[in-house]
């Protein structure tokens, strides 16, 4: 079953301050492959305090997350949405280091990278790139994109796929050499509408961050697919960690479900 398709429409006029008006609100969501991970040992059974700990979201910065294993490895397509807040463990049945919220940019829906008995593990929106944790099973509703986005830097290209078919090729920008794009897997975390913005009608903030930018315009250096105005910078490396694209490619991004993984490669 595809998800449904939520957007946020969203008033602003710079990009940079978006990311500083989400702090508004947040969101969190899920999705995994149908790997199964080693074995975890059983945590001690404890009441556990929600309100204890760290809310992963765009905003914030989560030093216990577990690493992604296979950052190179593209994920099923599988999307998961906590129905409330709900616990992050660094294992199954393992310590909690963290909590997700149902909302952010709207609903957000995760990927889901690995499956294991009743446990998904799933990419996090949080710093530091490449954060991961898993949730029970019973705590989320699932879904499935059938859409993946893939950014090729050294090619400066990004191609759509829709069932594992190519759907279009387009050349854009990337970062600059002080600010680049970083690599690895990603997802949409959502969308953020204003068909009045002058240079992107839709912004589409991911769950990674600049390497470089602790903090953009006052916001937390969200990286993000967004159209431009000045076709001159396609196929160049110039913005601060941003993939700028043409209008025809943002038309047909603007369709894809949230939680659409995003592959980012020096290729």
């Amino acid at each position: 079953m595809e998800q449904s398709r939520r957007r946020t429409s969203w008033p602003v006029t710079l990009v940079v301050m978006i990311f500083a008006l989400s702090t508004l609100v947040m969101v969190l969501k899920d999705g995994g492959d149908d790997e199964t991970a080693p074995g975890a040992t059983p945590a001690a059974s404890v009441d556990l305090d929600l309100k204890k700990l760290p809310v992963s979201t765009t905003h914030t910065t989560i030093e216990a997350a577990p690493q992604d294993p296979r950052p190179t490895r593209t994920p099923s397509g599988t999307v998961v949405h906590p129905k409330r807040v709900t616990a992050l463990y660094d294992e199954p049945d393992g310590k909690p280091f963290g909590k997700v919220r149902p909302t952010e940019f709207g609903d957000v829906w995760l990927p889901v990278i690995t499956r294991n008995r009743d446990w998904v593990q799933v990419l996090l929106p949080s710093k530091p790139n490449g954060s991961t944790g898993w949730i029970r099973g019973s705590e989320l509703a699932e879904a499935h994109s059938r859409f993946r986005v893939e950014v090729h830097l050294g090619e400066r290209t990004l191609r759509l796929f829709e069932d594992d078919a190519l759907v279009g090729t387009w050349t854009v920008a990337i970062g600059a050499s002080g600010t680049p794009t970083p690599v690895g897997r990603t997802f949409v975390l959502g969308q953020i509408i204003d068909d009045k913005q002058p240079f992107s009608p839709v912004i589409m903030p991911l769950g990674t961050h600049s390497e470089t930018l602790d903090s953009y315009g006052g916001g937390p250096g969200t990286v993000a697919l967004h159209g431009w105005t000045d076709p001159s910078v396609f196929g160049k490396a110039i913005s601060h960690g941003c993939v700028r694209v043409p209008d025809d490619a943002l038309d047909l991004l603007r369709t894809v479900p949230i939680g659409t993984p995003v592959m980012v490669d020096e290729a």
